[in-house]
């Protein structure tokens, strides 16, 4: 199995669930370096369960594989289930409390409803079942409302696309950010770290103070882009917390008959990476950098989780970053599998056949 990962494409529904919030501490692990979970079996037997509050999209489905062969390494783990919401909080309370009924020893979660989901992951915790929420930082108390918690942090990725697009554009560039829906917490975030780490840079020139609204669409993302095109004569380049806003974007710029600008996104797909190196190979290649390896977070989780059931040593911290997947300025090529979906993620630890054997 890979230890060194490869892209992701994130539902619109997953991401509207990010509150992400900055790490507390600088220390960080990277969704490019896992852990052995081995060493973290123990001896006990374990029933483990992952629940989803919307597993419907590709991303969720590649997520809960993942989990699968994370968990299937530890030979004392006598079930694997995974459950799905589709949507209701009130089925994911109802998925959790049935789970600590049937007698599992570990819930991993994905935090779809946020702080909403705490009374719940309380009572599973005082019920004697390890519980551990991934990917958003929530307003609970570790050890109390659950044993630990997992989450990717957005102040880190978006100093990241404001350092890249200050080196690619020599430090002189207009640019701005696509975010989500009106209000999206994660996009907030995402944009809090990008314009911090953009005032380092002097000749960079953020366009808007606010992100721009795409609602994660792709038709309101083109028609956001036309109309930013005809009120700034000059775009440099755009950051995007989302690789399904990243497409349309270049789509608008082409169709205006325009340079496209330098891109950096996260949880590129399959599509998007594969018209880089389409318009690479005919030469009208454009700068692109992509973070990844959001599928893999499950892991860092199921990792957490076995080891507080089983009592053995883990000792990567809460706070997760994305990995470079795609960097055009540092000949760092994406993968393109024409097999698999537009949506399909292929940065994580699966390889490719496993995808295509998952999601045909």
């Amino acid at each position: 199995m890979r230890t060194i990962l490869r892209n992701t494409a994130l539902s619109a529904t997953l991401l509207a669930a990010l509150g992400l919030v900055s790490a507390a501490s600088a220390q960080q692990a990277t969704m490019a370096e896992h852990a052995d979970i081995k060493a973290m079996c123990g001896d006990k037997p374990a029933s483990v369960a992952l629940v989803d509050g919307f597993g419907g999209a590709t991303w969720f489905k590649t997520a809960a594989a993942e989990f699968r062969d994370e968990m299937s390494k530890c030979a004392n783990v006598e079930r694997i289930t995974y459950l799905d919401a589709n949507g209701s909080a009130q089925a994911y309370n109802s998925h959790i409390n049935s789970l600590v009924a049937q007698g599992y020893d570990i819930i991993v979660a994905f935090t779809h409803f946020g702080d909403a989901s705490i009374p719940a992951f309380r009572s599973a915790k005082r019920a004697g079942v390890t519980v551990v929420p991934y990917f958003t930082q929530l307003s609970g108390t570790v050890g109390q409302d659950y044993d630990a918690i997992v989450y990717q942090d957005p102040i880190a990725v978006g100093g990241k696309w404001a350092d890249w697009l200050a080196e690619s554009l020599g430090g002189e560039g207009n640019v701005f950010f696509l975010g989500g829906p009106p209000g999206a917490a994660s996009s907030e975030r995402f944009m809090e770290g990008f314009s911090t780490r953009l005032a380092n840079y002097p000749g960079m020139k953020l366009l808007e103070n606010q992100y721009i609204v795409t609602n994660w669409n792709p038709v309101d993302t083109q028609q956001a882009i036309a109309a930013l095109i005809a009120k700034h004569p000059r775009i440099d380049g755009i950051a995007s917390d989302y690789g399904v806003t990243t497409q349309p974007a270049i789509n608008a710029f082409k169709q205006a008959g325009l340079p496209v600008p330098a891109q950096a996104t996260l949880a590129s797909s399959n599509e998007l990476n594969c018209l880089f190196l389409k318009d690479q190979e005919a030469g009208n290649g454009w700068k692109y950098l992509s973070l990844d390896g959001t599928t893999t977070l499950v892991r860092f989780a199921a990792r957490r989780a076995m080891s507080i059931f089983q009592g053995t040593e883990n000792n990567e911290p809460g706070g997760v970053v994305s990995y470079t997947y795609a960097d055009s300025e540092a000949g760092i090529m994406p993968e393109c599998v024409p097999e698999l979906p537009p949506d399909a993620d292929l940065s994580g630890q699966l390889s490719a056949q496993a995808l295509i054997d998952l999601l045909k």
